[in-house]
């Protein structure tokens, strides 16, 4: 498959495009994901190369991606990667908008004062509305309250994404990083209003493996879908970091997401042993991380960022090999524990 650079008025996305993507079933709904699935957190800011996103999502689709994630505060600054998603699909997509599943969220900060954040209605309502301008989109398909917001009742958060889809705005809702037991209540609510909690976007790699006490259990018992975000802990589940910090890295430009502290002698050395049994599998660390979580088949898809168009396509190589020996599977849990 080769990378699609073309110019601004001749995109035709691969016709072989579905050809070799996995796809499954998102929890007890009729939405089929891609077990590779595009996140713009990062690389999508206004500062950032804005042919480079192009091609980045113009190759993810080539590839088979059709789910999109998104959320208000991506940037920098916030709003920039929903307004340069926009522009992407004005040139690009618009022909194509209905084989995309494109989500947003709201939950952390976004403006200033009071209804600004959390999970109050009217931030929520107002953000999904903003998005929808930003992207330049009638609606989205999934809209997820990003993070639990403790001070709200549930009740009106889980209203304000019923009322979303009762008005068309959002055709399924979702949550992210909610633990085990607001989830199960999450559900329930909606679920009396006549809507389906479609999916759980939370936090999962082998270095954060939270979801695993009860969270997971509560997906397949309620048929919510999940989608692991931070499948390769800020890139630590790589074999950029064994030889020392690259002055391009994440860690070496952008301090705020991965710290050059998190690399400790310890944890580079469980990720030197990783990265043997990565090789040994014909896999990259990186590929090796992301097919890790997809062994359980409660995770729908995994959500992976990317700086490049090449970086992508290694991304989507993961799926060549999704088993893992019960010997290698013990030996990863020596090396985490």
């Amino acid at each position: 498959m080769t990378i699609n650079q073309q110019s601004i008025s001749d995109y035709q996305a691969q016709p072989s495009r579905y050809k070799d993507m996995l796809y499954r079933r998102c929890g007890k709904s009729g939405i089929l994901l891609p077990a590779i699935s595009l996140g713009l957190w990062h690389n999508f800011g206004h500062a950032d190369d804005f042919t480079n996103a192009r091609n980045i999502v113009r190759t993810s689709f080539d590839c088979g991606i059709t789910h999109f994630d998104l959320a208000n505060n991506y940037g920098p600054p916030y709003g920039a990667a929903e307004e340069t998603f926009g522009r992407i699909l004005k040139k690009d997509f618009q022909k194509y908008r209905d084989e995309l599943l494109i989500s947003s969220k709201a939950g952390w900060d976004m403006w200033d004062g009071p209804y600004g954040d959390l999970g109050s209605k009217k931030y929520l309502m107002a953000s999904l509305d903003q998005s929808l301008k930003r992207m330049g989109l009638d609606y989205v398909d999934i809209f997820y309250h990003h993070r639990p917001d403790p001070d709200t009742p549930l009740e009106e958060t889980m209203g304000a994404l019923h009322q979303m889809v009762q008005q068309g705005k959002a055709l399924y809702v979702g949550v992210s990083s909610y633990p085990a037991d607001l989830t199960r209540k999450a559900s329930d609510i909606l679920e009396r209003m006549g809507t389906k909690l479609l999916i759980h976007q939370p936090r999962y790699n082998m270095m954060d493996r939270w979801v695993e006490d009860g969270l997971m259990d509560v997906l397949e018992s309620q048929g919510i879908g999940g989608i692991a975000f931070s499948p390769l802990s800020q890139g630590i589940l790589t074999d950029k970091y064994l030889n020392g910090i690259p002055e391009d890295s994440r860690a070496g430009r952008d301090k705020r997401y991965l710290k050059p502290e998190q690399l400790t002698e310890d944890r580079l050395e469980k990720v030197k042993e990783l990265n043997s049994i990565a090789k040994k599998r014909d896999q990259s660390l990186a590929q090796m991380a992301i097919a890790w979580l997809l062994k359980d088949d409660r995770i729908t898809s995994v959500l992976v960022g990317a700086s490049s168009p090449e970086q992508m396509q290694d991304n989507v190589k993961s799926i060549v090999n999704l088993d893992f020996s019960r010997e290698e599977l013990a030996t990863i849990d020596d090396i985490l524990n």
